[in-house]
């Protein structure tokens, strides 16, 4: 019976010391990197703003949402999703735009619902549910994204101008004159490619399109590149009275949307690539004045930077992108992470 046994202990041990051979158990440097972002940002399932108070944003929670689902992180997938129902999602179906820690649960849903949305956390959010349901098969999810879609399109989309347009939020930015100011960044490009998928509706791909004629003709300043904020009339787009004459950090996000939706328009691309070519790269730009920040871009900017580029020279594989550290700040941690995705699979 002894013998039997050490002879069972054996083999065991002999089959163990050949599964490494077989399977890796290590984490891939998007899930390194996510575990880190969880630790410094996520507390109680919302994502902290750490500069800003600690508040949560809807674009936030969205992107958080998001990196679960590409980690296979499914708990805390679910237990994100639930809290942001519970604490940011009004009865429209849309999101609050910010929550704040010094309300302590008193906001009850009807509180939540009397605040203005973000267009572009509204859309990270479906992006990320729709993106769950692919993922573990949950129909839930898939009708709670579906139910947040409808809200976009009933609520923050305007024909005009010949235009499909976004809407910032659902009030403030329909201007006199027939004027709307917009933000390009909320056009987030993977989301609005898998809305088409999913629903069918060409709405969303005329959305798209609008988003990627507005890059080509809305372009300012000495690099020709879009601003952060700008307003559109029936003949022109102009900075002049925008929330922002600046490109910072919004609108350096765009070609990582265009790389993330596979779209690699070398004449949508190539003026980041040749502003991003200078020897230092500041945080902002004023395209009015041509007057440089001086404070340098950050590493989440330098992120966006290096996988843009590494695509666009099909160099993707020898692309090595920064590590969330416990000095990396929130903005710069979120889109790090971002700026792994196109390559998450690796």
């Amino acid at each position: 019976m002894k013998k039997i046994i050490f002879i069972g202990i054996l083999l065991f041990l002999i089959a163990i010391s050949f599964i490494p051979k077989f399977i890796s158990f290590e984490r891939t440097p998007f899930q390194k990197n996510w575990i880190t972002y969880k630790a410094q940002f996520i507390d109680t399932n919302r994502a902290l703003d750490t500069k800003n108070d600690n508040i949560s944003t809807s674009d936030g929670q969205g992107f958080a949402l998001l990196f679960a689902v590409f980690s296979n992180d499914r708990k805390q997938f679910q237990d994100m999703w639930a809290w942001t129902q519970q604490n940011m999602q009004r009865e429209d179906h849309l999101f609050r735009q910010q929550y704040s820690p010094s309300e302590k649960g008193e906001c009850d849903k009807k509180c939540i619902s009397a605040q203005s949305n973000a267009s572009n956390g509204d859309i990270i959010i479906a992006w990320a549910l729709l993106a769950a349901e692919n993922k573990w098969d949950r129909q839930i999810f898939l009708v709670e994204g579906l139910r947040v879609l409808d809200a976009i399109k009933a609520k923050l989309i305007r024909q005009q101008f010949g235009y499909q347009l976004i809407l910032p939020s659902e009030t403030g930015f329909e201007l006199p004159d027939d004027r709307i100011q917009i933000n390009l960044s909320y056009w987030v490009f993977p989301a609005l490619n898998l809305f088409t998928e999913v629903t069918g509706d060409p709405i969303w791909a005329e959305i798209y399109q609008s988003g990627t004629s507005l890059m080509t003709s809305a372009r300012f300043g000495d690099w020709n590149l879009p601003s952060d904020w700008l307003i559109l009339s029936e003949d022109k787009a102009t900075l002049e009275g925008a929330n922002s004459t600046e490109y910072g950090e919004e609108a350096n996000r765009l070609p990582l949307y265009l790389i993330l939706a596979q779209d690699y328009q070398t004449q949508l691309i190539a003026p980041f690539i040749g502003f991003w070519a200078q020897e230092t790269m500041p945080a902002t730009l004023d395209l009015l004045t041509g007057q440089r920040s001086e404070t340098l871009a950050n590493a989440g900017m330098k992120a966006i930077k290096a996988v843009t580029e590494a695509k666009m020279n099909n160099e993707d594989a020898d692309v090595t992108l920064p590590q969330i550290t416990p000095e990396t700040d929130y903005y710069s941690a979120t889109f790090i992470l971002l700026s792994q995705l196109p390559i998450v699979k690796r």
